[in-house]
Order: C-alpha cells, then structure tokens, then sequence
C-alpha cells in the first residue's frame, strides 16, 4: 500500500451522493458563510518532486548545525541506536493515531503495550497509558485529574520548567481551577514555604525531578507533606534520570509524568515529542487517553486490545475533566523501540554518565570563575554565573560551531550535558571561555 492515496474527483462525488449531498460545501452548511473561502487559496501551482527536493535541500543549507551541544532546559541531544529509526519507518507503523480495530492492528497494539510495561518499570507506577501529546500536556491533565469540587488548587513548583507551568496554568484556568506558585529556593523547591501552603483545599502538587536547573529534589520529604492533608503529588521526571533515581513510585507520588523526548526522539525544533503518564492503580480510571491491555482470543493466543478509556471525554465533552482522544503511538513506538534496543543496563549507562560529564563540567566551569548557583545535588544541568554577559558567552560558542547554554539572564547560564558530550568538547569550551575571561 503507498503511503498516501487521494480520491478522483469522481470518487469524491459518489461519496456525495450517497450522503444525499450537492457539493463539498453542504458539509459545512452550520459554518457562517464569510468564513469558507469557496475560491481556494491563493497558493502558486504546484512542481515536480524533483523541484520540490531542490527547494528542500536549499533551504536545509541555511540550517546551522552545531557539532556540539551544551543546552537542554526540556528537550536534550542523546544517542539514538540505528535501529528505532530502522523500525519507526516502517510503514506497517507509520500511524499517530490509537489503533481501533484489534483485529488488523496487533502489532501497533502490541508496541504500545509494550511502552506501557517499560514506562512502569522506569517509574515505578502500576499503570501507564498509551502516552499523550508531550510533557507539558501530560502535566496539565495530571493536574486536572487531581480536582474535585471540594479540591480545587493545584501547588506547582516555581523550580518546575516555565513553559509547563504555563501550560498548567491555561488548563486550570480554562476549567475554573486554581494555580499557586511556591516559591524557589537555592534553584529547588522551597520545602518550608511548600509546608506552610498545603492545607485541606490543596488537590495536588506539581514538581519535577530533576527540576528545570536540574537540582535532584527530595522527592520523599514532598510526598510525606502533601499527603499529610490527603493532596495527591505529581511528579514530573526525566525519563534518563529515573533509570538511576529513585522512582516515583518508590516515593509513593500518586501520578508520574514527563516529556518522553530523550528517549529515542531527536530534538526536531521542538517536536513531535511524546507526554508520558503513569499512575497508582487508584488512579487509573482516571486516566485520560487510552491503555492498551493483553488478553488472549477465543483460540487462547495472545492478544491486544484497547481495555480502558475515559468514555466521560466522548459523552461529557465540554464538561469532561479531560478531551484527550488520542496519543502519540508513532512517538511511544519510538520511546518502546528505544528503551528495548538500550536495555536496563544501557539507559543506566547513559544516565551515568550524563551525570559524570555534567559534574565534570561544572567543575572545570567553576576553576575559571563560572561558579555554581545553586545548592544541592544535580543530574546533567547546573546553573551557573558567568564573568561576561551571558549573550557574549554563547556567542563565543557559537563561533565554534558550539551551542552554549541557556542564558536564563544576563549573568547566568543553564548548562548540560549528555553521553553524547565527549571529554574533548567540554575541555574546547573551558579552552574558549577561558581564553576570553584572560
């Protein structure tokens, strides 16, 4: 089969005709009228596949491409095995989309499955569903499945990454539900302030670990103090990072979620990425998406069916505590490819030595004067000051082919590291930067 087909235009008005409809446009007879462009779009002719690779490999040359990278702050640069690219492109697989008929789709039934497996292992929770749109998103309905009428406000860590606060932040506010910051303290989640906040209105409380300036929170002191008043605790993870810390679920949190990027998707400008969700099994009905169960069929062979969805996000619609339909089956396939091909051992390896070359890092920064901020124990990402102004230090970088940290302001930088960053690369740019404070 190729991997698109389109319909004559004959087909499309015997299609038509059989719906007892004229044209295309009564189909969208509810639709106000100056809103449908019955003329089409303004768009050029179309050209040959041959100009259209042209075109492409030109506009890819404007791309700089950097041959090392020191940025993560949510999306990171790991190694990915030949094989998920080799597997993924399959076309048997070749779907985002949650597969209905477990008759003809075992085999995208049986990968998700077996992402479902891999994902509770690697976080310690009892179930996990077939993945949602990214990390950011996974936070956001973990949230929303912690309210309850008497339940209301959500505490999220001002330590958490910006951009899913601020994703928490538009879901509550769109379903009438409250969001408080607690405060950052030395780069971490201020326990003291956190302890003086919860109280009998508190549903749940959001925090990551690593957190975004890769501080290893003390995940067991915020699990003890949120269930003290009965509010559940979210826990967003890096997925790399959970291969060597203790998981969630060893910590009793209630819901586990994070971005899925690092493992085996490329950075991609930013996606598709993939939200994984994990949760007790008093959770799960809560659960939005969809879980992909084993069973056997009426022969007694394996098989694999969808054996739990939140039936409230078709029938209540508006009114559900979730509208997720769907999930990223292309990105787990790659997540589940990635985590078989490495193995338990090969992603602690990589764990490992993110967090060997990332203190290595620190500390030859530290020797010419970009000193830690912050306290506490970190994974692959440390903040630290920087002598000259941020701007001019990624600039240096970049003039090497080397894309810096994030310059969270002018003084101070979000640095990380990978198993893909060899000893050679972090010594170019203690070499560059100190060359540039002399």
């Amino acid at each position: 089969m190729a991997d698109y087909l389109s319909s004559s235009r004959d087909s499309r008005q015997e299609m038509l005709k059989e719906l007892g409809l004229a044209d295309i446009y009564d189909l969208y007879k509810d639709v106000p009228a100056d809103l449908i462009l019955r003329d089409g779009l303004e768009l050029p002719h179309g050209v040959s596949e041959q100009e259209v690779l042209r075109i492409m490999k030109k506009l890819a040359k404007q791309n700089k491409v950097y041959d090392s990278i020191f940025r993560g702050a949510g999306s990171y640069h790991h190694y990915i095995p030949a094989i998920v690219d080799q597997v993924a492109s399959k076309e048997t697989f070749l779907t985002a989309y949650t597969p209905y008929q477990a008759e003809i789709s075992q085999g995208i039934l049986q990968s998700i499955f077996e992402y479902q497996t891999m994902i509770c292992e690697l976080t310690g929770m009892d179930v996990s569903n077939a993945s949602v749109y990214d990390g950011a998103t996974a936070a956001a309905e973990a949230a929303a499945m912690c309210r309850d009428r008497k339940k209301n406000r959500i505490l999220v860590s001002a330590a958490a990454d910006p951009e899913v606060r601020r994703v928490i932040e538009t879901y509550s506010w769109a379903a009438g539900g409250e969001v408080v910051m607690v405060p950052e303290k030395d780069r971490h989640t201020d326990l003291e302030a956190l302890k003086e906040m919860l109280d009998g209105t508190a549903a749940a409380v959001y925090f990551q670990q690593p957190d975004f300036y890769g501080t290893i929170e003390d995940m067991d002191a915020i699990v003890e103090m949120a269930h003290a008043v009965k509010a559940k605790v979210i826990a967003g993870v890096n997925p790399i990072a959970a291969a060597i810390l203790k998981t969630p679920g060893e910590a009793g949190c209630d819901i586990c979620v994070g971005e899925g990027q690092p493992l085996g998707l490329p950075l991609g400008y930013g996606g598709p990425y993939l939200g994984f969700m994990a949760a007790k099994k008093d959770m799960m009905r809560k659960l939005p998406g969809r879980i992909v169960g084993q069973t056997a069929d009426n022969q007694g062979r394996t098989a694999y069916v969808l054996t739990l969805q939140a039936r409230e996000q078709h029938i209540r619609r508006e009114k559900a505590s979730s509208n997720i339909c769907s999930n990223e089956a292309l990105c787990a396939l790659r997540a589940a490819v990635y985590l078989s091909a490495m193995g338990r051992e090969g992603v602690k390896d990589a764990a490992r030595q993110c967090l060997a070359k990332a203190h290595y890092l620190q500390q030859e920064l530290a020797k010419i004067g970009y000193v830690r901020d912050g306290e506490g124990e970190f994974f692959h990402e440390f903040v630290t000051e920087t002598p000259i102004p941020a701007a001019e230090v990624n600039h240096l970088l970049d003039e090497h082919g080397i894309l810096g940290g994030l310059a969270l302001d002018e003084n101070h930088i979000l640095w990380c590291a990978t198993e893909m960053n060899t000893k050679e690369s972090m010594d170019e740019v203690i070499h560059i930067l100190k060359g540039a404070c002399a």
